[in-house]
């Protein structure tokens, strides 16, 4: 016996050690500008489903999902099935914007899918393969089909690290792109929140429009996203987005949906704009419809393809293995319900959660939308945010007319970026892969596989509140004594 434990003690030292050379020499040798690898060291060499193990021996529960790419989770059967089926055939495997029958599939399961009152009419423009790429080229678009160059964007964004991308997101500045207050309940822009906060951001949205001193011209397109991600987990109110519709339609403006990370049921509807009815003119999609693999397309109305031939390309927008696994994935997903059931497992996690916020001062909110979760971090002994204190607000000595009516028992307590880090932190400690975004770094957000079981889902929480009670009781017992980061959350590629 005593053998027997030496040599898996030295198995186990040998694995320590693999592991940290490699992350050793990631460190020395990699960018600056690596995010998920800082927060989270470790080096995967299996996994399955939701469940990664580590180069050291330890296994995790994945709740960061490749940031939503992966659908089904990790290695799904049916993923490996459709790639493997096409490396056996010998087709190409990548193929510019040439027809194939791998191609022909996915298209054909994915118009299928998509929005009534698209589907019939829509066109279908294959990018470079990341999300990044289908919102450059949806921008590009519009402007082509419209003649007019500014858009239109929403505070907390986020669309992508490339150029035109980047200056619609919430953390960059740029002329060409006016910035809308996107409506929430625990941190609205107007301190009121609820329907009368959606109310004054559709309005603003109206005047903005409207008003011929705005210094906003009327603009080639509007971008939005049905839940916020990376802003920190805000749902679309359904009633807003129906009147974003409108007011972009009565303008002629077109509206493009941000499906990047909403899409293929991971809200409890296929697609983000499903909830709401609304029927978009333009859709960006990547991450899990590329079933793990790199894929982006742009789905949009038939009259906005003005395009030249090669107005738009990538050299890798024919990757045979990310349409094959893509297929699979919108397949499996639309067959077995798995926008339904994210619907109804996730109704049930935001409840639990719900509780944790009732039982820890240090949780501000608790939202999301299916399988998009997120848990805001906050400091409940700092000063709030009065209400009206927004950036849209008048000073409180003369209060703002749209002001009226505002309630001071909605004012949030101030972000908590570390007290999530630590979150986070102790998160990895149980084994729970979870990642941070928000305002202030404060959201703590869950990206499960839609094929998540009950009791998967009952660890995944068990092991979030064992991580909140253990960072709140470190933060009480230890006091403050933190450096305040107000930066902007790491973003996603």
């Amino acid at each position: 016996m005593a053998v027997t434990e030496s040599v898996a003690e030295g198995a186990r030292e040998e694995a320590r050690a693999v592991h940290e050379g490699i992350l050793r020499r990631q460190s020395a040798r990699e960018s600056a500008a690596r995010t998920y690898a800082r927060a989270l060291p470790i080096v995967p060499v299996r996994a399955r489903g939701l469940t990664i193990e580590g180069a050291d021996g330890r296994r995790y529960l994945d709740c960061l999902s490749g940031a939503g790419t992966l659908a089904l989770g990790h290695n799904h059967p049916v993923v490996l099935e459709a790639i493997r089926r096409v490396l056996d055939s010998g087709a190409p495997l990548s193929v510019l914007d040439l027809a194939t029958p791998v191609k022909d599939a996915f298209t054909t399961e994915l118009f299928r899918t998509l929005p009534p009152g698209l589907a019939d009419r829509a066109r279908v423009q294959f990018c470079g393969p990341a999300g990044t790429d289908a919102v450059e080229a949806a921008f590009k678009l519009v402007r082509a089909a419209t003649g007019r160059t500014g858009m239109l964007a929403f505070t907390g964004a986020y669309h992508g690290m490339t150029a035109a991308a980047l200056a619609a997101s919430g953390g960059a500045g740029d002329v060409r792109v006016a910035r809308l207050p996107y409506p929430q309940d625990y941190r609205c822009p107007f301190g009121v929140g609820g329907p009368r906060g959606a109310e004054l951001s559709a309005r603003y949205t109206e005047s903005l429009l409207d008003d011929p001193k705005s210094g906003v011209p009327l603009p080639a397109g509007m971008i939005v996203e049905p839940v916020q991600g990376e802003g920190g987990v805000i749902p679309a109110p359904d009633d807003w987005l129906r009147r974003m519709r409108r007011i972009t339609a009565d303008r002629s403006v077109p509206l493009i949906a941000d499906e990047i990370q909403t899409g293929v049921g991971r809200t409890g509807a296929f697609w983000g704009v499903d909830h709401s009815g609304v029927t978009p003119d333009v859709m960006v999609l990547s991450k899990a419809i590329g079933g793990s693999l790199p894929l982006a397309v742009v789905v949009y109305r038939d009259d906005l393809d003005v395009w030249r031939p090669g107005a738009h390309a990538g050299t890798f927008r024919g990757n045979q293995l990310a349409m094959a696994a893509g297929t699979a994935t919108l397949v499996y997903v639309r067959e077995n319900g798995l926008a339904e059931r994210a619907a109804a497992l996730g109704s049930r996690m935001l409840t639990r959660l719900r509780a944790l916020r009732d039982a820890f001062p240090c949780v501000g909110d608790v939202r999301g939308r299916g399988l998009m979760i997120g848990l805001e971090l906050v400091d409940p002994e700092g000063e709030r945010t009065g209400p009206g204190e927004g950036p849209l607000a008048g000073e409180p000595d003369e209060p703002d007319a749209l002001m009226t009516g505002a309630d001071p028992d909605r004012s949030p307590c101030p972000a908590d970026p570390e007290l999530a880090a630590a979150v986070q932190r102790e998160c990895l400690h149980r084994g729970l892969i979870v990642e941070l975004g928000g305002r202030h770094a404060g959201v703590v957000r869950l990206l499960p596989p839609l094929t998540i079981s009950d009791e998967q889902a009952a660890a995944v929480l068990d092991r979030l509140s064992d991580a909140v009670a253990a960072a709140a009781r470190h933060r009480r017992d230890h006091g403050r004594g933190r450096r305040r980061d107000d930066g902007p959350a790491p973003r996603t590629g």
